[in-house]
């Protein structure tokens, strides 16, 4: 159930928004990376979890683009 609400919560947001959150969802997963790099990272299922997440933003972007374009 929890899946549902996130991607509800992503359809809701503005592209601005969405581009914030992906941009910070990347910083994250390059800091995940050099930490696993390092031998630092305690949760490595984290990368994965931070990686799904990207890809939920992108599909909701693409999702916005592809409705502003059939709007026009």
């Amino acid at each position: 159930m929890k899946l549902k609400q996130e991607r509800n919560a992503l359809r809701e947001l503005g592209l601005v928004e969405l581009r914030e959150r992906l941009v910070n969802a990347k910083q994250e997963l390059f800091n995940l990376r050099f930490q696993l790099a390092t031998g630092h990272l305690n949760d490595s299922s984290r990368v994965g979890q931070v990686k799904r997440q990207i890809a939920r933003i992108h599909t909701a972007i693409r999702e916005l683009e592809l409705k502003e374009t059939k709007h026009v």
